[in-house]
């Protein structure tokens, strides 16, 4: 069955250039952000675990660990490194999962239960579907998915601008409207009554009877 939004995340334990990681217990009482790849030594990836490398502290910043996987070993991901830093100026500085035997992969739905056991021989073609990014809350639920194709590179700050959306409407009733950056105006939940939204948030714009904006509450 395909994961959803508010799934709770599969939690599994794995090899990785940190060590064992068991998924849940490393996560925590935090957030955190799964990133995969379709194979070590492939371009696009290679700008992405270095952009990701550049961005560590701001992810920190939300309380959002951040964690990449592949279907290689982890000896091919501990050899990777020297590539990714020499190409981005970032060294390497979170856990790399090996995925050599394609379960996490397949619990997380990026292949199907028919694609093998093994990684060996496999082409990045072979595992273009393993190319998702997800976020998941503290509760363990799956809070994000993104699946991008293998020849366009991800924006991570497109994902820390949707971690700061998810968390601010984690704390108050209100959603974040199409382009929304951290400090603009937000829009009240429909559940909040017109009395109510005054209570909580003091003035509001109705723009529509069921479309009312409001200044971003404080954290």
């Amino acid at each position: 069955m395909a994961l959803r939004i508010n799934d709770i995340a599969p939690d599994f334990t794995a090899d990785s250039t940190d060590g064992p990681i068991a998924f849940h217990e490393w996560i925590g009482d935090g957030w955190a952000v799964l990133f995969s790849h379709p194979k070590d030594f492939t371009p696009i990836c290679t700008t992405e675990l270095g952009t990701m490398a550049g961005l560590k502290a701001e992810f920190d910043e939300r309380n959002a660990k951040i964690i990449g996987i592949s279907v290689d070993p982890v000896e091919n991901h501990n050899k990777w490194k020297g590539d990714i830093r020499q190409a981005t100026g970032h060294a390497v500085n979170y856990p790399m999962i090996g995925d050599r035997e394609l379960k996490v992969a397949k619990l997380y739905d990026m292949l199907p239960a028919s694609a093998g056991e093994t990684s060996e021989g496999r082409t990045p073609a072979d595992n273009q579907t393993v190319r998702s990014v997800f976020v998941i809350g503290p509760d363990k639920k799956i809070k994000l998915i993104l699946t991008y194709p293998m020849t366009t590179g991800r924006n991570f700050r497109e994902i820390l601008r949707a971690i700061d959306s998810i968390q601010l409407t984690a704390k108050f009733p209100v959603a974040t409207p199409a382009d929304w950056e951290p400090g603009d105006d937000v829009v009240i939940a429909g559940s909040v009554s017109d009395e109510d939204a005054v209570k909580r948030f003091g003035a509001f714009e109705a723009i529509l009877p069921y479309l009312r904006k409001t200044k971003q509450p404080a954290a």
